[in-house]
């Protein structure tokens, strides 16, 4: 009977949104409320309040409260917010495209490709013409994209039916590669050194609301153009072969889904750095919960993403406290035994 009540729950995708908003608003509301100064939630209602609707007063505000609310917890909150759904809801689709739970941005090469293209700006100093801040997260994207692209052809020279566990494995390979190319302008930098590292490590630190005007309109592109695909995701995710005999243009949904991960992951490690294991566990723990319909999995996937990542924020900045560790620390010592669960998983069904 318990067992058929947690199915009968499991299955609402209405309880399904309810829990993954409440998980989210509670990670949110812990991330602004806990640090080494504590805010009261009601103070932190005031404060929202008292910036959204000035002309309703809720009691008197503190500044030093209002001050930290608004310039330093909020903007890190929601930028790790909106870096935790790109990766999530682009792990999702990479899954779904490629029809393996092991796919996410990080293994198969695109955060790495990201990640050349970033540090390539800081390092030449590069700066594109009227882009202004949005010369980083461009660059970010342009390299994640040819990345994958790079990535798709290899392994299919390699071999013609581009089996998953090639493209991955090749995806492991172009990551490697990257990374040494990364190593090696980082042993020649000289007075960026510490900007590349502590980038690359990963954080949401001290970045305030600038970033999240950057990282926003590529972060709402790339999620419309995924979950206006999700149909057809959920179509390919039984076979190319199968898509097309339904009428599903493969080759261009193929396409438009890998440039949704690209501009997601590309933007979100230009303004966080490397963060892995986002894109491989959230989906999966989503999909292992409410089922891997595309059209419920990319948007549930969202809200856990942004959960978890403000999660492992709060955790990396207040489990040492006063100093903060590199959020991507705390992904990576999360994901990495979820990614060898779920090997022995595969290879136990096979």
């Amino acid at each position: 009977m318990q067992k058929q009540y947690i199915r009968t729950y499991l299955n609402n995708k209405f309880l399904a949104y309810i829990t993954a908003a409440a998980f989210l608003l509670c990670a949110m509301l812990m991330g602004i409320s806990i640090g080494t100064v504590s805010v009261h939630p009601m103070t932190i209602f005031r404060v929202l309040s008292a910036e959204i609707f000035p002309f309703i007063s809720l009691g008197n505000t503190d500044a030093m409260h209002s001050n930290i609310i608004m310039n330093i917890r909020l903007p890190r909150v929601l930028l790790a917010g909106l870096v935790g759904a790109s990766l999530a809801i682009a792990g999702a689709a990479f899954q779904g495209l490629l029809r393996n739970p092991l796919a996410d941005p990080y293994t198969i090469g695109v955060s790495s490709g990201a990640s050349l293209g970033a540090v390539l700006t800081l390092f030449l100093g590069l700066s594109i013409p009227f882009a202004g801040m949005f010369t980083l997260p461009l660059f970010s994207i342009l390299f994640s994209f040819l990345t994958i692209f790079a990535v798709l052809l290899f392994a299919r020279n390699i071999e013609r039916s581009m089996k998953v566990e090639t493209i991955i494995l090749t995806g492991i390979i172009f990551s490697s590669f990257l990374g040494a190319l990364i190593s090696l302008m980082i042993a020649l930098t000289g007075e960026e050194l510490r900007q590349i590292i502590g980038w690359l490590l990963g954080s949401v630190s001290m970045r305030g609301w600038a970033y999240i005007n950057i990282i926003l309109p590529f972060f709402v592109i790339g999620a419309l153009l995924l979950l206006v695909n999700s149909k057809e995701l959920n179509a390919m995710s039984f076979g190319e072969e199968k898509a097309q005999h339904i009428g599903v243009d493969v080759q261009k949904r193929k396409m438009m889904v890998l440039i949704a991960g690209s501009i997601l992951t590309g933007a979100a490690v230009a303004v966080s750095g490397t963060i892995g294991f986002v894109g491989l566990v959230i989906p999966h723990l989503t999909r292992l919960l409410w089922g891997p319909d595309h059209r419920h999995l990319l948007p549930l996937s969202i809200l856990m993403g942004a959960g978890f990542l403000i999660i492992a924020d709060l955790v990396s900045r207040t489990i040492i406290a006063p100093t903060e560790l590199p959020i991507g620390v705390i992904t990576a010592i999360i994901g990495a035994p979820t990614f060898a669960i779920i090997l022995i998983k595969r290879k136990n069904k096979l």
